[in-house]
């Protein structure tokens, strides 16, 4: 894939990465506010807030390891390993990368579940 394509399509994902992130801390935060602002002998499920904040972080895990993965990728753009599988150097094809721009293994070894080398 070329350079200037595949680093076109890392930050425009980061961008949108970083502003579902952003997104999700806030509803945290609110779900957290909404929890404080109960009022004794409520009503409503107890459990309620739990899960949303559980779900919450769930998907702030999730969008944080997609930004890792993101940045991983773009440094390697920068030493010029890019489109080479992490795990053993193989070339990954363009219409992998055109599908997820930051993949670290080929489809082989993501289904053989092989692990990056870091």
């Amino acid at each position: 894939m070329d350079e200037n394509r595949a680093r076109a399509l890392l930050e425009a994902e980061r961008a949108e990465v970083l502003e579902l992130l952003a997104s999700t801390e806030a509803e945290e935060e609110a779900d957290i506010e909404a929890e404080a602002g109960d009022e004794p002998g409520d009503t409503g499920d107890a459990a309620l807030p739990l899960t949303a904040e559980a779900e919450d972080q769930a998907v702030e895990e999730t969008l944080r390891d997609r930004l890792a993965a993101i940045d991983r990728a773009l440094a390697r753009l920068d030493n010029g390993t890019y489109g080479r599988s992490v795990a053993s150097g193989q070339l990954i094809p363009d219409e992998r990368l055109e599908a997820d721009p930051a993949a670290e293994l080929t489809v082989e070894e993501a289904k053989a579940g092989a692990r990056p080398v870091t």
